[in-house]
């Protein structure tokens, strides 16, 4: 049986060897990506499952069934990623956020600080409510969960950077609750200066670190 699974995954995987390249090939790989995992998974969960004890048939029904769930899943990030990039061209552009796909399943934005809070406050500057406006929208359309993480640099006491990080993610995802995304969908939390993307002994360090974050699946 081990050997069956070996000779799915190889199949599954060849499937997948496509060229980088193009937008459009890169989706496909992302999707069949998720369609190899979801058959995987399918697989080993339905040969321990099936009923009347035919294993070989329950690890094919469940890569099929796991198949066609983890291609629509990778489908559906393809689409949310693509309505992300679309909405925030300009603030890409000015590098105000960057947007990474972390996962299959797995979206991140990060919103350079520098446009989104004054320093030592945790109001939402004025000037930044555009971008999350249409970042809202696409949670709304794509009915995403969502994790706001805030951090700081580690100017400050410990303590302090903590709570500033906490205040910045709830003010955040403020946001796109009172423009109608549901607030169980959504949740803040600050990890300080503890996360660090580069050193804080330069500035340029420093002004990277502050930022905040949303996770999207």
């Amino acid at each position: 049986m081990n050997k069956f699974y070996a000779a799915l995954l190889c199949a599954l995987l060849a499937g997948c060897a496509t060229q980088q390249g193009t937008d459009v090939q890169k989706d496909r790989n992302n999707t069949a990506i998720a369609a190899v995992v979801g058959a995987v998974a399918g697989a080993v969960i339905g040969g321990q499952l099936d009923d009347d004890g035919n294993r070989d048939r329950g690890v094919i029904t469940g890569a099929v069934v796991g198949a066609a769930a983890g291609a629509g899943i990778g489908a559906h990030m393809d689409r949310q990623e693509e309505a992300f990039r679309d909405a925030l061209a300009a603030e890409q552009r000015r590098s105000e956020v960057e947007i990474q796909r972390v996962r299959d399943d797995l979206l991140k934005l990060t919103f350079d600080n520098e446009v989104t809070f004054d320093i030592n406050q945790s109001a939402v500057k004025p000037s930044f409510f555009d971008s999350l406006g249409k970042v809202s929208e696409v949670l709304e359309k794509y009915d995403s969960r969502a994790r706001v993480i805030g951090h700081t640099d580690s100017s400050g006491s410990e303590s302090y950077n903590q709570s500033l990080s906490e205040r910045r993610a709830l003010a955040v995802k403020d946001y796109p609750v009172r423009s109608g995304v549901a607030d169980y969908r959504l949740t803040a939390e600050g990890r300080g200066e503890l996360e660090p993307r580069e050193s804080n002994a330069t500035a340029s360090g420093r002004a990277l670190n502050r930022r905040v974050e949303l996770l999207v699946t």
